[in-house]
């Protein structure tokens, strides 16, 4: 590999690389029905894409997804936010992604999402450059994987149904959400336990909706149910908490809400917080942090996932490259385009079922159908 010189479309990684445009896209992606949660409830993909271009013929591709009651973005917001961040790093080397990241952290401290993009363009005209496929430019080996399926909140009946569906689907573990009431959600995992039997594992996330004595309570009683882990039970902000629910209870317990970058990741390790990581890229700005995170949990012990909101496959297979170059990444819940009528997206990860396969293309291989792009609304900063 070492020998390996590609040439893409002119460039090599030993030449000197610039910013020369940025093209905004604004994408709206139908779902197939509401994708509830215990903050939010979600009713079609508002992503932006972003595709940075280079005076060496390559460009890379970005996708955010934001989750206002997560990250505080909106659609519009990223947008407003990508035009500040394309002026910031036009002209510049797009190779440097350290340097092109501490800009964007210092411009745009708090928003995580939009940030995302940017990284994951950044790294797509990386691996281009290098020819190399994103997996093996973060040095790292290629594996397939499974990814869950989510069930959004509903009533015990129409979750039960869900998860039948995926079971029979070929589905090899379903995550159900929950973060109501104690009640409501037990009903909920009983009923889903009385129709698939114990043939899959069952994951739950309360995004953050339980208290600390709602948490312990329900996870207490959903013990029997063979739970593997459950997601953010309780505020993001309540780290001594946190800790106590996980001494509470026999269900392993995963971070997410309360993870945004390597500085929390560190909190959460000393704190003895929890047993798990939910990595997800719209959260950490993007690949760059994402790593940092992992290291941090390699070095405590922890085993990760790395989750979506509902990114369309391209960023989902920016994703899934991280899965597959980290061995500690031990979950994936990658399932957020499942939910779209449409799949816009050529190249990137492939799906079989629940299993990801990623491909040897260089970058993250994955691009938007030019069509598509006609019929969304664009700003180009040059």
């Amino acid at each position: 590999m070492s020998t390996i010189k590609r040439i893409y479309k002119g460039a090599t990684m030993s030449e000197n690389l610039k910013i020369t445009g940025i093209e905004i896209y604004k994408a709206d992606i139908p779902f197939h029905e509401p994708f509830r949660i215990a903050i939010m409830e979600i009713l079609c993909a508002q992503s932006v894409f972003v595709k940075i271009f280079t005076d060496k013929g390559i460009y890379g591709m970005g996708e955010a997804n934001p989750y206002w009651g997560i990250t505080g973005e909106t659609q519009s917001i990223n947008i407003a936010g990508a035009v500040d961040l394309a002026k910031l790093i036009l002209g510049k080397d797009p190779l440097n992604i350290e340097e092109r990241n501490k800009e964007m952290n210092k411009y745009l401290a708090f928003n995580s999402t939009i940030r995302s993009a940017f990284d994951m363009a950044l790294y797509d005209i990386a691996g281009k450059a290098a020819g190399l496929p994103l997996y093996a430019l973060l040095g790292g080996g290629k594996r397939s994987f499974w990814t869950d399926n989510t069930i959004s909140i509903g009533e015990p009946e129409y979750v039960a149904k869900k998860a039948v569906d995926y079971m029979n689907q070929g589905f090899q573990a379903i995550k159900v959400k929950l973060g109501t009431t104690k009640e409501l959600d037990i009903a909920r995992i009983k009923s889903i336990r009385n129709a698939i039997g114990d043939k899959l594992p069952i994951r739950v996330d309360a995004n953050q909706g339980w208290d600390y004595h709602t948490a312990v309570n329900t996870l207490k009683a959903l013990e029997p149910f063979g739970i593997e882990y459950c997601e953010q039970p309780i505020a993001h902000w309540d780290y001594d908490n946190l800790r106590r629910v996980r001494e509470s209870t026999t269900i392993a317990i995963m971070a997410d809400e309360s993870l945004f970058d390597h500085h929390d990741a560190y909190k959460l390790a000393v704190g003895g917080c929890c047993d798990y990581f939910n990595i997800k890229l719209a959260k950490s700005g993007g690949i760059h942090n994402a790593l940092k995170i992992n290291a941090i949990a390699e070095g405590a012990g922890i085993k990760c996932m790395v989750g979506c909101m509902t990114e369309t496959r391209l960023g989902l297979s920016a994703a899934a490259h991280l899965v597959s170059a980290r061995p500690n990444i031990q979950y994936a819940d990658l399932d957020g385009y499942l939910f779209m009528k449409e799949d816009p997206i050529i190249g990137g990860a492939q799906y079989n079922i629940g299993e990801i396969t990623i491909t040897d293309t260089p970058g993250h291989g994955a691009d938007v159908d030019p069509a598509f792009l006609k019929s969304c609304e664009m700003i180009a900063v040059k």
